[in-house]
C-alpha cells in the first residue's frame, strides 16, 4: 500500500485540458484558491510558499492559456486595489475538486492491480517536462508556409492576437502541424524588447504586439514588464533597468512588446 504522501504525489499529475492544452494542476488550484480567500496575489504566494514573481507568472500563464481570465486585477478602491477570482476561475476549481476525487477513487482502485506503484510513478517523473521559458500561449495553426529549409507558422491566439515563428522543415514534420490544430507558442522573456511610439517606425521583427503595461517588478540589474495584449494575455519581457528607466516606463503605459519569429519555439501536447 502507498503512503499518504505517495497519493498526495500521483494526485498532482492531474491537469486539466480544454482543446488538448494543459494548463492547471493541483498547485495552481491551491495558488487560485488562496488568491480567492485572500483577494491578494502577494498574500497568496506566501502563504503557498512560492515567490511573488513567480506567482504573477503562474497567474498570467494560466490566464494565457484559459478560454476565459481566471484571475482579474483590480485598481483604486480603500487598498489600493486586489486581485479577483473571476467566475470562470471558480467553476474551474470546482471541477477540478470533482476530478481529483474521480481519481482518487481510480487510484484506490487500481492499487488492487498493480500492487507496488512505486517505480511507476518514478517513471512518469522522469518524462514530465518543464521548461524555463515564462511565456506560452495557447492558440490554433492559421497557416503553415513551407520554403526549401523553414517553414514560417502563424499561431492565431484569442483576442484575434497572431504570433509567427520560423521553425524548420523537420519540426514541422515531426510536430505534425497542420492548418488548424491547437499548438502553442513559447517565448523567453529575455527574446523579448519594449518599445513605443512604433508608428512610423519599420522593424524586420515579425511579431510586434501592442498592449498596456500591468505590471512592473524592478530589480538593481533587470526589469520585468508585464503587458497585457488583450483577452488576458499577458507576456513577459526582461530588460535592463536602465532601459526601463530610459523609456520612463509605468504601469499603464501603452508599449510593444517586439520580438523575432526564429525566437518563438512551437509546441503541441
Amino acid at each position: 500500500m502507498k503512503s499518504k504522501k505517495e497519493a498526495i504525489g500521483l494526485e498532482g499529475s492531474i491537469w486539466f485540458q480544454k482543446a488538448e492544452n494543459r494548463f492547471l494542476g493541483a498547485d495552481r488550484i491551491a495558488l487560485l484558491e488562496k488568491i480567492d480567500e485572500l483577494g491578494s496575489i502577494s498574500s497568496a504566494a506566501k502563504a503557498e510558499g512560492i515567490s511573488y514573481k513567480t506567482a504573477w507568472h503562474l497567474v498570467n500563464m494560466m490566464n494565457n492559456l484559459s478560454e476565459k481570465p481566471l484571475v482579474e486585477r483590480m485598481t483604486g478602491g480603500k487598498g489600493g486595489g486586489g486581485t479577483l477570482l473571476t467566475r470562470e476561475g471558480k467553476k474551474i476549481i470546482e471541477q477540478f475538486r470533482v476530478v481529483q476525487e474521480e481519481h482518487r477513487k481510480f487510484l484506490q482502485n487500481l492499487e488492487g492491480r498493480l500492487g507496488d506503484a512505486r517505480h511507476l510513478y518514478q517513471f512518469l517523473k522522469r518524462i514530465s517536462m518543464k521548461i524555463s521559458a515564462r511565456n506560452v500561449f495557447s492558440g490554433t495553426v492559421e497557416k503553415v508556409t513551407r520554403g526549401a529549409v523553414n517553414a514560417e507558422v502563424i499561431l492565431l491566439l484569442k483576442g484575434e492576437t497572431r504570433i509567427t515563428s520560423i521553425i524548420t522543415i523537420g519540426a514541422v514534420d515531426n510536430l505534425g502541424l497542420k492548418e488548424g490544430m491547437n499548438a502553442y507558442a513559447i517565448i523567453k522573456s529575455s527574446s523579448i524588447i519594449i518599445a513605443q511610439e512604433l508608428h512610423d517606425a519599420k522593424l524586420s521583427a515579425r511579431n510586434i504586439l501592442p498592449g498596456k503595461i500591468s505590471k512592473l517588478i524592478e530589480g538593481p540589474v533587470s526589469t520585468e514588464v508585464d503587458l497585457e495584449i488583450g483577452e488576458g494575455n499577458v507576456i513577459s519581457a526582461i530588460i535592463t533597468h536602465g532601459s526601463s528607466e530610459k523609456l520612463s516606463l509605468k504601469e499603464g503605459d501603452t508599449a510593444c512588446a517586439v520580438f523575432k519569429a526564429s525566437s518563438v519555439i512551437i509546441g503541441v501536447s
